[in-house]
């Protein structure tokens, strides 16, 4: 009898011995979490990308004296997922180079730094990451580059730069990919490569004394198609094998840089890279873009969740490429989804932590199929209070709809393709039904109504919008005696 109960006492002994040494024992195979090892592939994976000279982090991330001297911020940062900056919520859309740490990589750096971010063997340490000097998608068919060089001051406020090239070079062709490549990194914060058929970019130009024309966020004119985003971190790709942007046979490439001080006097010219379609394609991307959202926002000072919607009914079948959230500083959520005509709902993107200064191109891993009668929906939250720390009013003021930074915008700008091209039309007209449908709708305040007209009027002097001006011209009020 007392040699089984020795014989139990020893086995129970083992195992809660083996159980705090388990506990105690960090993740990596029993060894202590060193930089050479275990960090460093880390961060060359997910952070030296914009973490290394002359690039737009402020610092770099490629020795241990890099890492260690911030070891608390780093872990700070990637605990709270604040980096690498992807706004986009996990599994609602699945995208392309999606900048995401796993669970284990973050428990990682937040050990390493609770436990004085030891160096370990330098041995130990994986090969330096190396990157692309010249174009990532080899040498462009086509380079358009900035006509002036820009100068960014040394502080003060971020710059909404625009610069033009006319795209007779590629009037009308067919193109598979355009590459930006940033002049001076250490200054461009992203950049919004447009096409411009309406000639107000060009008007826009020529009042402005400098080259280009400088705006507080929106570009300020009806934008035909955006060709692609820039932001760090993105990696140009080619359309998929069926899938071309036919470009228009007259306009120009209107480029939107946002431009941040870095404490000295800077410049930039930035290009862009063009590379044409080898055979013709099965399917175009829509030029005009489907871009959406509500537009009677009415946000009253000190509202801190407050809610603004809307969606649209699918005509035609369409293929979703990329998506591109867009709300300006007071923007807190915002969520976009589709309800297929089989009650499914299909996630686009939900952003929970809006951040203006990070605004992205989000490309999905596969052209995502809407079928026609498919609801698309624009859901977002504001927050219009002092707990805000975007918030560019104290106090805080009511603020509208408008193109203005300080004024305030929901869109999803979506890149499609559909079966026929006279499908882009149909869409196109279901779009502007829906800003008609919201300005004439009741309880929109008159002189937010007025606002409206007086916007989306200027915006209907292009062609692409001239149906909608001629109605909204006959939905103003009339002056009465």
């Amino acid at each position: 009898m007392l040699n089984r109960f020795s014989f139990f006492l020893t086995i129970a002994f083992h195992l809660n011995l083996v159980g705090i040494i388990s506990a105690a024992a960090p993740a990596n195979g029993n060894l202590p979490i060193t930089f050479h090892r275990d960090i460093a592939p880390i961060l060359f994976r997910h952070c030296a990308e914009c973490h290394r000279e002359g690039q737009v982090a402020p610092f770099a991330l490629l020795t241990y004296q890099d890492a260690a001297k911030r070891a608390e911020w780093l872990s700070e940062n990637v605990v709270n997922r604040r980096m690498p900056p992807w706004k986009a919520e996990p599994n609602y859309g699945h995208f392309v180079s999606e900048r995401r740490m796993s669970e284990q990589e973050i428990k990682m750096i937040a050990t390493w730094a609770k436990e004085g971010a030891p160096e370990g063997n330098p041995e130990d340490a994986p090969p330096a990451p190396t990157f692309h000097s010249g174009w990532s998608l080899g040498e462009p068919d086509l380079i358009l580059e900035a006509p002036h060089e820009v100068t960014v001051p040394a502080d003060g406020p971020d710059i909404f730069h625009h610069w033009l090239v006319d795209l007779k070079e590629a009037a009308g062709r067919e193109i598979s990919a355009v590459e930006f490549r940033p002049g001076n990194p250490r200054v461009v914060h992203h950049s919004i490569v447009m096409l411009d058929a309406s000639g107000q970019g060009r008007i826009r130009d020529a009042k402005s004394p400098e080259p280009g024309y400088v705006t507080t966020g929106w570009p300020g004119v009806t934008f035909s198609g955006i060709l692609t985003i820039w932001a760090p971190g993105v990696t140009a790709r080619h359309l998929p094998e069926h899938v071309s942007l036919q470009m228009p046979t007259k306009g120009d490439v209107l480029v939107q840089l946002h431009l941040h001080p870095s404490g000295k006097v800077e410049t930039d010219r930035s290009r862009i890279g063009i590379y044409f379609s080898k055979k013709p394609a099965e399917r175009h991307i829509m030029n005009r873009p489907v871009l959406f959202g509500p537009v009677t926002i009415d946000l009253p000072p000190g509202a801190k969740d407050f809610p603004v919607e809307t969606s649209i009914k699918l005509p035609v079948d369409i293929w979703l490429t990329a998506i591109l959230p867009h709300m300006h500083l007071l923007g807190k959520e915002l969520k976009i989804s589709a309800t297929l005509p089989d009650g499914k709902v299909e996630p686009l993107i939900w952003v929970k932590d809006w951040d203006f200064n990070w605004q992205d191109q989000y490309i999905y891993q596969e052209p995502v199929h809407l079928p026609a009668g498919s609801v698309i929906k624009v859901a977002g939250l504001y927050d219009n209070s002092t707990s805000n720390p975007h918030n560019p009013r104290n106090p805080p003021v009511r603020i509208l709809f408008g193109e203005e930074t300080t004024e305030e915008m929901c869109f999803g700008v979506i890149q499609a393709y559909a079966t026929e091209s006279a499908d882009a039309e149909k869409v196109t007209a279901v779009i502007l039904n829906n800003i008609l449908r919201q300005i004439g709708a009741p309880g929109v305040a008159d002189d937010l109504r007025k606002s409206l007209l007086r916007q989306f009027g200027e915006v209907g002097k292009s062609e692409l919008q001239g149906q909608l001006r001629k109605r909204l011209v006959s939905q103003q009020p009339r002056k009465s005696g």
